[in-house]
């Protein structure tokens, strides 16, 4: 399950709370295609590093969309299954050879069934920190690898001012805070830091520790507008609002040459569940 664009702010600059705002994370699923199509997959080492860290195969995989995370580590020999409130992403992952049952994950029904790794691909955000570790803690086998990740990217300056702009113009009243763009891996940090103290108060594991991978990606300025209406809220804008921002953005993108490089870094808060095999 996707990202919004940034952290949603609660009053005061408070930490926080997305998994409260459940008509944004299900509102990816009305183009699911694009959605797979358009968002970048997650590093190898990433990958690697989970499968390395974990006891065994049979792995969790928590908002799994439309089956982006869930195709890697199936290529990279784990047996996958996909929880996602989406009907329409979890059906597009079907298509794609992931099983896939719809819930959300504090309601999910697991029947006993346990795991060696339980993971999300920028969705924990969407889950209760507190709730969704301690019911991981209850689905991993002993020694088991709790570990969400998720994508954080830097806009370049001038396009996230022109973002930003556009915002102003469309959605003055959007809860998105477009200026942490350009400090988005600070701005992320809290999310981090409540995702770690959510699975320190479930008592079930080792410290969390940050695992970070950074890259760079490179867009055309049709791809970029390609992907940017699959971010948080622009899913719910009208289309005429929605217009106005791809070309305020598009303009910005030419006047750097027609394409825009984008500095990514893919976090994971990973833990062990205590207890052996």
């Amino acid at each position: 399950m996707p990202t919004a664009s940034s952290p949603r702010k609660g009053r005061a600059g408070s930490t926080p709370e997305p998994h409260r705002h459940r008509q944004v994370a299900e509102s990816f699923g009305e183009d699911a295609e694009r959605y797979d199509r358009t968002r970048p997959s997650y590093p190898d080492a990433l990958v690697e590093r989970i499968v390395a860290e974990s006891p065994g195969p049979d792995l969790l995989d928590v908002g799994c969309g439309t089956g982006i995370a869930s195709r890697q580590f199936r290529a990279a020999g784990c047996t996958v299954l996909g929880v996602e409130p989406d009907a329409k992403m979890a059906e597009f992952a079907r298509r794609g050879g992931t099983e896939v049952e719809v819930a959300t994950f504090e309601e999910w029904d697991d029947a006993g069934r346990t795991f060696d790794a339980v993971v999300a691909g920028t969705a924990w955000h969407w889950v209760d920190p507190v709730a969704g570790a301690a019911k991981a803690a209850r689905l991993l086998r002993p020694g088991g690898l709790l570990a969400p990740f998720h994508h954080v990217f830097q806009y370049p300056p001038e396009v996230a001012d022109a973002l930003g702009a556009a915002y102003r113009q469309v959605a003055p009243d959007s809860p998105v805070d477009v200026d942490i763009l350009k400090r988005a891996l600070d701005a992320y940090q809290a999310l981090f830091d409540k995702i770690a103290d959510g699975i320190r108060q479930a008592g079930e594991f080792g410290e969390p520790e940050q695992w970070r991978f950074d890259w760079e990606r490179t867009f055309s300025r049709d791809e970029w507008l390609d992907q940017l209406p699959t971010h948080g809220n622009l899913t719910r804008l009208p289309p005429d609002r929605l217009a106005t921002i791809l070309d305020t953005v598009g303009a910005a993108i030419d006047g750097l040459g027609g394409s825009v490089t984008m500095t990514y870094h893919t976090v994971a808060v990973a833990a062990v569940r205590h207890g052996t095999g």
